[in-house]
């Protein structure tokens, strides 16, 4: 272990210092599609009972009108997240009649392109802006990539604690700056491991073979209805041979924050030909929001984010460059289908270790060739992470994944301890067990139990349907209090309210808005 990562975890395990760690935070959004009782994709309207998909604070819809997105506050036991993240759950099953809320991350067998309905939010400027930037996304990339589901974990470090480690490390740049600037070694440490969080929690080995369209793949089949590959752990995170070439040569730099705002301000403002000549109108209606690399920030396709809340009417990168980086938001997580959230306790206190390690080790610059070697590692896990002596790139050398996965797991281990010693009990050290369990038996890992399932003769829709039919039930089965009931209510009741008084108020036509908000990101930072 180095000096460095030794000195933070000795400052950080004294006794006045410990209760900082229990108060990192930790938030969660779970997509997942709505299906009807026989499994296909619910072509209905968002439910109105669940409120505005617009203004709703912890229901809303990602890419299509069918695609739920579950929202956690941010708490700072991870416990805490996933009762909330229950507790909606709950309440959309309380009104979601004989719709199922699908289980894996990969899509239920979906119709044609053009029946998938994309997400609408009202007439407001803001509701439009929503809309036309997902058409944009069809006609970018094809509806039926954006029907994946995934589990994004919000992960955030107390500002005392930033604090106290500058002031021990004589940094003398603002609070703000040097925060930044640890968030982002964070997120250079996560490129450079984040394959074993793929091996250790992938769960998308299979999907339906209509997902492919009929496009050239080198996928193999398990059965006539399902394809897969036989040691992958993720497909939802490999190519799936769908490639942005607009964003190929797009690789925001992790080395500080300017240069990766630079960068994503630089997407959002650079026309992209093929773009262009499609134009963002055609006869007076909006196709795209604009025809650039990226109509905004968020079309850029990362495993792990840097965030800052913003405030309203203003941009993630707005956000970033005014204030600084906030938290971590972590996307590359499968939906575990054996499990009623797709997420547990167990998996999330693993998480707070790994995120711990990434902030508090060393994490020096990335250079060109270890950058291409962290996507090369990832790729290479998601397709084939349970091939038996299966070879990642360190430092220009092979290693083989296992004895790098142990080497890991045991740098990560005092990180888990200390936590441990923070909140009392042994869960963190537990939940480090568990995956070096994984390690040392690969058919324990989520991808491998997913295709055990399927190699019993059920096709991978099948699978998903009986996993949906089995977590409805649950929910079902323990309905929320009634006090609970009128809470998310009320909540719903109240945010169609908002919908509604923002569509009464608008001010100007869309198109003023719209070039007013293409503009905002390229102004100058404040």
């Amino acid at each position: 272990m180095s000096d460095l990562l030794n000195r933070r975890l000795a400052q950080l395990g004294e006794r006045a210092n410990l209760p900082l760690l229990s108060q990192c935070l930790h938030g969660i959004e779970r997509e997942c599609l709505r299906v009807d009782g026989q499994g296909q994709l619910a072509l209905t309207p968002h439910p109105q009972a669940l409120g505005s998909a617009l203004t709703h604070p912890q229901i809303t819809t990602d890419y299509s009108e069918s695609l739920l997105e579950f929202i956690t506050p941010a708490e700072p036991d991870p416990q805490a997240t996933l009762a909330d993240l229950e507790r909606i759950h709950r309440f959309a099953y309380s009104k979601l009649g004989d719709e199922l809320l699908w289980s894996p991350s990969m899509p239920c067998a979906l119709p044609d392109e053009e029946t998938i309905p994309i997400a609408r939010y009202g007439s407001s400027h803001i509701g439009e802006l929503k809309y036309v930037y997902r058409k944009g996304l069809a006609l970018r990339y094809g509806k039926t990539m954006q029907c994946i589901a995934g589990i994004h974990y919000n992960f955030s470090l107390p500002e005392a604690l930033w604090q106290l480690q500058q002031q021990a490390e004589g940094d003398t740049r603002s609070a703000r700056d040097y925060q930044s600037a640890r968030y982002i070694a964070l997120i250079r440490n996560f490129r450079r491991y984040s394959w074993l969080l793929m091996y250790l929690f992938g769960a998308s080995p299979a999907l339906d073979k209509g997902f492919m369209r009929g496009q050239p793949h080198q996928l193999q089949a398990l059965d006539d209805d399902t394809l897969y590959l036989p040691y992958a752990t993720s497909l939802r995170m490999s190519d799936l041979g769908y490639q942005s070439n607009a964003q190929a040569g797009l690789t925001p730099c992790y080395n500080d924050l300017t240069s990766y705002t630079d960068s994503l301000r630089q997407a959002v403002g650079t026309p992209y030909p093929p773009y262009v000549e499609i134009g963002a109108k055609k006869d007076g209606e909006w196709l795209q929001l604009n025809t650039n690399i990226l109509q905004i920030e968020n079309e850029y396709y990362s495993n792990i984010r840097p965030k800052r809340v913003t405030y309203s009417g203003e941009r993630p990168i707005q956000a970033l460059m005014a204030r600084g980086v906030q938290y971590i938001e972590v996307r590359c997580l499968d939906i575990n289908p054996f499990l009623p959230l797709g997420i547990d306790l167990t998996e999330a206190r693993f998480l707070d270790a790994f995120l711990l390690f990434c902030a508090l080790a060393d994490s020096p610059l990335l250079e060109s060739g270890e950058c291409h070697a962290c996507t090369d590692n990832f790729l290479t896990v998601v397709k084939e992470g349970r091939r038996p002596g299966l070879l990642l790139q360190r430092n220009g050398q092979p290693v083989v994944l296992q004895a790098w996965a142990d080497e890991l797991l045991e740098q990560i281990r005092p990180l888990a301890e200390l936590l441990d010693q923070s909140q009392g009990g042994d869960a963190h050290g537990q939940a480090l067990l568990a995956q070096r369990a994984k390690v040392e038996d690969p058919s324990l890992t989520p991808s491998a139990q997913v295709l055990a399932e399927l190699q019993q003769g059920q096709s991978f829709v099948q699978f998903a349907l009986r996993q949906s039919q089995t977590h409805a039930e649950y929910f079902r089965q323990q309905p929320l209090e009634a006090e609970q009931l009128a809470g998310f209510e009320a909540m719903a009741t109240q945010s169609l309210q908002q919908q509604a008084e923002l569509e009464a108020h608008e001010e100007g036509d869309f198109d003023s808005f719209a070039a007013a908000y293409q503009a905002s990101i390229l102004a100058s930072p404040n």
